[in-house]
Order: structure tokens, then sequence, then C-alpha cells
């Protein structure tokens, strides 16, 4: 079965790099795979690991395997709470490690973070470029979340009006106008319970449960669902993954723009 992933035009490789870039091995490694007739270009038996391969126009297998070569990946994850939003962590698992080893070896980053305890929308990608212009705090890139809150009063027109104007941190910070939507209140005993919608413009440390502790109420529930013109796919089970679709790639291209 061939190593999934799209085919990569562009620039010359050296078989060796290629083979290494896709996972099966190190460079010493696919060296002695060479030597012993283990790699074959367009069905033919090659013994120079060093050679030059066209990827896109070019056909390499490994012990009968086709190989699909692919330099960059783009990866929608619908992160579960517990993982932190980070490439390594010597204490806790890492949205890396809920990767596939044929996506690992292509290096992906989270781009941006979620809380440890906050669920939702993740993208994943090597694209440094795009990352950055979606990062950039000049784009001002939407996300948006759903909330549940909980406080001693209903969120109210009062706390929607506040983050419309920005609200001052615990920090001292005033955050970006923010939209806030109350889809539903409700009392339980002394507490009441808010579902909300609200989309936000920055990144701050913990921002949504910093802007509601200085409006006196508290997240218990947060997930995010869109990024820019990028919504979750709420078919996709809660700590899986998936490749962006073409669509969607436009998209984020489009909007980064």
């Amino acid at each position: 079965m061939a190593k999934k992933g799209k085919s990569a035009a562009g620039a010359r490789l050296r078989l060796d790099k290629l083979l290494s870039n896709m996972g099966y091995g190190t460079r010493s490694e696919i060296k002695r795979a060479v030597k012993q007739g283990v790699v074959t270009v367009d069905g033919k038996v090659v013994k120079d690991s060093g050679m030059q391969i066209q990827p896109s126009e070019q056909q390499v297998a490994y012990a009968g395997e086709t190989v699909v070569y692919r330099d960059v990946i783009y990866l929608m994850m619908h992160k579960p709470p517990g993982v932190v939003s980070a490439t390594e962590d010597s204490r806790d698992e890492t949205v890396i490690d809920l990767l596939e080893t044929d996506d690992q070896v292509l290096s992906p980053f989270p781009v941006g973070r979620l809380d440890k305890d906050t669920e939702g929308l993740l993208l994943l990608t090597n694209d440094g470029q795009l990352a950055h212009d979606l990062l950039s705090p000049k784009k001002h890139v939407p996300k948006t979340y759903i909330a549940k809150i909980h406080g001693s009063q209903p969120v109210s027109l009062n706390d929607k009006k506040q983050f419309e104007e920005g609200v001052e941190l615990d920090d001292g910070y005033v955050t970006l106008p923010a939209q806030l939507v109350v889809d539903s209140a409700e009392l339980l005993g002394e507490i009441y319970e808010c579902w909300i919608t609200i989309t936000i413009h920055e990144g701050k440390f913990h921002q949504i449960k910093r802007m509601f502790q200085a409006v006196g109420k508290q997240v218990v529930y947060l997930k995010r669902v869109s990024m820019g013109p990028l919504k979750l796919d709420e078919s996709l089970p809660i700590g899986s993954y998936r490749e962006l679709t073409e669509d969607e790639l436009e998209l984020l291209r489009a909007h980064k723009n």
C-alpha cells in the first residue's frame, strides 16, 4: 500500500533525502537498502542513493511499495481536552503524539494553540508561511468558540456590550472587540448556566477564560469551531484528524492575502 500523500512538483531531490523525508529510514539505512536492490526508480533497480529525482515525474518504489512524495502537509484536528498544543512536552501528551508516523515524519506543528483543557479545531502544518500569515497580529484572524458559562448572574446584554468595547484583563490589557451571542440560559440551583458563542480576533493566553473572569463569570467548557474561513468538520470524532480538502486550503490561502 502506498504511503498517503500528495505529489510534490518542483526542485529535484536526492533519492536518499526523498526516502528519508517520507519516513523510510535514516540516510545510512536507505543507502544500505539501495545497495541491496530494494529501491526502484521508474521500475528499474538503482544502486546510487545520491541520484537526483524529480518527484513529480518519476516513480519511486521501496520494496515494491510506491512512494507518493509530499513535502507539505495540512491537517485539521478535532483536539481533545487533556492534550497540549505543542510539538513536544516532557509531561503531557501532545497533539503530535496523536498523528500517524507517516504524518509525523513531515514535522507538522500546531498553528496557534488551544489550552490543554480546550477542545476543537486545530490546524497543523509544516507550511511556515501560511502559519505566519494566519497568526500575524496584523491580520486579526477571527476565531469562534462555543462555551458553557457559569455565574451567579446570566450572561447579559451588558456583558455583550463590554465584549464589543473590549474587556480589561487581569494584567491591564484591553482586548480587541469581540462578538458575543447568548445561545441559552438556565438557572441550575443558585448558578446560571449559559451557552454562548464568541468570536475573538487575537489569541492572548487563556483569553476567553480571562474575559469572562473580568465580568464575574467562569468558563467551564470551551470548544473552538472555526479559525478564519476554516470550520471544524463536526463529523470528525474528537481526537482524530484528516487532511484539509483542496477547497479548504484554497479558502485559507485566499484569506491570508
